[in-house]
């Protein structure tokens, strides 16, 4: 039987967290990984360089953020040593639409006998930025601050480049802007993915 790596992914406050705690808790055999537990480590980096906390800032693309995704992921092939299931809450917006990232994430999984599975959060932005409003978060400070900005350079569309069959891959819908969506969705991805165990 393959392990599998589970990247519960979507734009901010479309509802990763609590769908990932959730699928988590439904699933056997489960390392559940936030990529947010790292922002204690991320804070210490803006305060040594001397820089205002800002998760959008030129600073954090270039000295932070590609790098938290690297730990999460290193931490995440080094549980499937353990277990069957590893499970990472993180956007991942960019690393899924890109292919060569991707392929090397396949390879790696490869040689640990694990396959991958992206569930993809679907909420429409409007519920987001009321989340967003309502998480009062200082993550959203410049979004919300520039929502407009941040709509035009923020891809909330599906990832078809996923639904690739041919790759090791699996793209999992999970709609998330109300109640309704998220019962439905949470019975059909929990079903799909424990038929594959």
């Amino acid at each position: 039987m393959k392990k599998k790596l589970i990247l519960v992914t979507s734009p901010p406050a479309c509802g990763k967290t609590y769908v990932a705690m959730k699928l988590a808790a439904e699933l056997n055999h489960v390392v559940y990984l936030d990529k947010d537990a790292l922002i204690i480590l991320s804070r210490q980096i803006f305060e040594v360089a001397n820089q205002p906390y800002d998760r959008s800032s030129d600073f954090f693309e270039e000295y932070i953020r590609d790098y938290e995704y690297a730990a999460i992921l290193d931490m995440a092939v080094d549980a499937l040593e353990y277990d069957d299931i590893a499970l990472i809450n993180a956007p991942f917006t960019r690393e899924v639409r890109n292919p060569r990232f991707m392929e090397s994430l396949r390879q790696d999984l490869m040689r640990k006998n694990a396959r991958l599975y992206v569930v993809w959060v679907v909420t429409d932005p409007a519920i987001c930025k009321k989340r967003m409003i309502r998480r009062n978060s200082d993550r959203d400070t410049w979004k919300l601050a520039h929502w407009d900005e941040y709509m035009a350079k923020t891809d909330f569309s599906i990832p078809e480049e996923l639904n690739d069959k041919s790759k090791d891959q699996e793209l999992l819908l999970f709609y998330n802007s109300n109640e309704e969506e998220f019962r439905k969705s949470m019975k059909e991805v929990v079903r799909k993915l424990q038929d594959e165990e």
